[in-house]
């Protein structure tokens, strides 16, 4: 997969490469030019960010497993992190992940049916004084409730 991203990624790569005075310093950054443009940190993306960055590949790739945000499978379309922290979980975040376990058709870890969304539990989103809560891809929902998680999920199409 050497060379394999595309111009974009690219002239991405190559400014976050002139802004960090070491390739080893980039590899957060560069992982995640990665995950967007190949969608999750298969292998043969490793390769190629530690092919671009100049590293050796296990460099590159106990970066990417050590850290939570990196993901290291197939995602639906939509990724949802729901929070399952004490005050998320006080307000009914339980009840929430099942919501979404059955009209989704998606548990923890998986992808829905459809490949629409992606489920993922978090520790904490840092949105404990409006829980319960949830990202969906990079967008806050809090406040939440069965019939509001199915309004803002009707936008992710």
């Amino acid at each position: 997969m050497k060379n394999s991203f595309g111009p974009g990624a690219l002239a991405l790569l190559n400014e976050i490469k002139t802004k960090y005075p070491t390739g080893r310093a980039a590899i957060m950054p560069a992982l995640y030019v990665a995950q967007e443009e190949f969608g999750w940190l298969m292998p043969e993306a490793l390769e190629a960010v530690a092919d671009c960055l100049e590293l050796p590949e296990m460099t590159v790739r106990s970066t990417a497993t050590f850290y939570s945000m990196y993901r290291h499978r197939k995602a639906g379309r939509n990724v949802i992190r729901i929070c399952t922290n004490v005050s998320c979980m006080v307000l009914g975040a339980r009840t929430l992940k099942g919501v979404l376990e059955g009209l989704y058709g998606v548990a923890p870890g998986g992808v829905s049916p459809d490949g629409r969304f992606s489920l993922e539990i978090a520790d904490c989103i840092g949105a404990c004084g409006s829980g319960p809560a949830m990202l969906v891809n990079d967008d806050l929902h809090t406040g939440l409730d069965a019939k509001k998680i199915i309004e803002v999920l009707e936008n992710y199409k």
